[in-house]
């Protein structure tokens, strides 16, 4: 009898020791990793911006944009005629590094761009035309929702277009232009910029003069 009373206490005291241990281990284990995540979580940047609103983008920022507008045309630097556009624009990019210039007028953010755009000559003729165009855009940091840019870019061409100006199908174009984005939200804005544009095949084929335009675009972009 005392041996079955012996070896009772003596199992449930061992029992009852791997049962506080473990109490130990549970009550401990989540307790680093949860501090750790913590830590993790709140050192993670959040949202589109590098700092506050305006303050310039983060960058593995990416937008989307669509937009649409009108080009005039002129008789202007080579060409006889005018020639008057409506265009159409998708286009997607990626902010290029951090932000630039702190403590500076000019500080803000790089964006490679890669634009599809198309559209009809609607005078003097009708006549198609679709390119597609890398672009190189600054985006200024200015500390408010409206975002000022400018951009520059250089593609291909093919176009419905011929004489007298240029030789038609295969031509290139270059852009300059600026313009500015108003955040509705905080991942969406307003974008219009005035963009020239100039069309020609750099000599391949005759006629050569070119095509120049001015045109004003406006549409969304989205930010994510």
């Amino acid at each position: 009898m005392k041996t079955i009373v012996f070896t009772l206490i003596f199992v449930g005291s061992a029992l009852a020791t791997r049962s506080e241990g473990a109490e130990v281990e549970l009550a401990l284990a989540p307790t680093d990793p949860t501090f750790g995540q913590t830590a993790t979580f709140a050192t993670q940047p959040t949202g589109i911006w590098q700092a506050g609103v305006g303050e310039g983008f983060r960058s593995s920022v990416e937008t989307f944009s669509t937009e649409a507008g009108v080009g005039v045309g002129m008789a202007a630097f080579g060409s006889r005629q005018a020639h008057d556009l409506a265009l159409t624009s998708l286009s997607y990019g990626h902010m290029w590094g951090p932000v630039l210039g702190e403590g500076h007028w000019y500080r803000g953010n790089f964006e490679l761009r890669i634009e599809l755009f198309g559209g009809a000559q609607y005078s003097p003729s009708s006549d198609w035309l679709v390119g597609l165009t890398p672009h190189l855009r600054y985006h200024f940091a200015t500390g408010t929702r409206w975002i000022p840019f400018v951009d520059g870019g250089a593609g291909v061409t093919a176009m419905g277009i011929g004489p007298p100006d240029v030789s038609g199908t295969f031509e290139f174009n270059l852009q300059a232009g600026a313009g500015v984005h108003w955040f509705l939200r905080d991942n969406l804005a307003l974008t219009g910029e005035v963009r020239y544009i100039h069309f020609s095949c750099a000599g391949t084929h005759q006629p050569n003069l070119g095509i120049n335009n001015v045109a004003a675009m406006i549409g969304l972009t989205w930010f994510f």
